[in-house]
């Protein structure tokens, strides 16, 4: 059963699964924290470290490698883990009063008063330092790119009062981790990498769009923007035009880091994958819009066993 919280707050925040291990698990007194870090919730890790990891098994084809490198690919899901949770309380700190009055969020522990403001930013502080830790292991040029995404991120929070594109600046900054994984292995860009941050914004765009449905009447109301609302009742039609353009990307940026048929054969299942994604969508049903972005976490695996075996057979063949 999940753990029963005080009076007044809710037992789980209305987005996460009702089996999660955080609300059956978790010591009361960290609950409200796990849950603003989104431990709770750990589709957007997944969305955060796939594209990292993509990058650096494309980019060990450059050296020889049979293999990811393995430590490297542990160091990006540790950074994954503490960044979303940071960039996640930074965003839940601006919109704590929007958050207050949207139905799936007015749960969170900001706008429910289970955290504080000020033991929020210290929390986020901390998780900023275990971020830096991380990032200051890998070599100079990845330091220095790590830290030019910063903007971004502080910028993202901000963009749905002003423009319908706030997906595309989520996109900027959640996959730059891309650009950081082919620094980390080569200690430079190469051109594979420039094409399959393209393709895994526009990736991006395409998921978070479906996600932002479930809160469009609300951010309607509120006078908040998004694709959701841009999109509207053509949203399939621009889904699938955005997952055309992440697919060819990343197929793309495979091609040019030297990746075959085994590959290929799995981007063809990660195509169906996306198809599949578009085919069922209901833009009206929030459970539906939920599912189908919870799903991407299985694309972006898909996408990576591709990368990893193509590897692997290129180096025994």
């Amino acid at each position: 059963m999940p753990r029963p919280v005080a009076q007044g707050k809710a037992s789980r925040v209305a987005d996460a699964r009702a089996t999660n291990l955080v609300d059956r698990l978790a010591p009361a007194a960290l609950l409200p924290y796990l849950r603003l870090a989104r431990v709770d919730r750990p589709t957007g890790f997944w969305l955060l470290a796939i594209p990292c990891f993509w990058s650096v098994a494309l980019a060990s084809r450059s050296i020889g490698a049979d293999y990811p490198d393995a430590w490297l690919l542990v160091l990006f899901a540790i950074g994954a883990v503490v960044m979303r949770a940071a960039g996640c309380t930074y965003n839940d700190i601006v919109d704590k009063d929007i958050d207050a009055k949207v139905a799936r969020t007015h749960s969170r522990p900001l706008p429910s008063g289970e955290v504080s403001e000020r033991s929020a930013t210290i929390f986020m502080l901390v998780l900023c330092m275990i971020g830096l830790a991380v990032l200051l292991s890998f070599n100079a040029a990845t330091v220095w790119l790590g830290l030019c995404v910063v903007p971004l991120v502080a910028l993202y929070p901000l963009v749905k009062r002003y423009s319908y594109w706030p997906q595309a600046v989520l996109g900027l900054a959640f996959n730059w981790g891309v650009l950081l994984g082919y620094s980390a292995v080569l200690g430079r860009l190469e051109l594979p990498a420039v094409v399959l941050y393209a393709g895994a914004i526009a990736w991006t765009i395409g998921y978070d769009t479906i996600y932002a449905h479930q809160d469009r009447d609300d951010d309607e109301l509120l006078g908040l923007k998004s694709t959701a609302l841009r999109f509207g009742r053509a949203t399939k039609a621009w889904l699938s035009g955005f997952y055309a353009l992440a697919w060819l990307g990343i197929t793309v940026a495979g091609l040019l880091a030297g990746a075959e048929i085994v590959f290929l054969l799995g981007m063809a299942a990660a195509g169906a994958h996306l198809f599949w994604q578009v085919a069922t969508l209901d833009i009206d049903d929030s459970d539906n819009c939920l599912q189908r972005f919870r799903s991407n976490r299985d694309f972006g695996l898909i996408v990576f066993a591709a990368i990893v075996l193509d590897l692997v057979l290129a180096s025994r063949f």
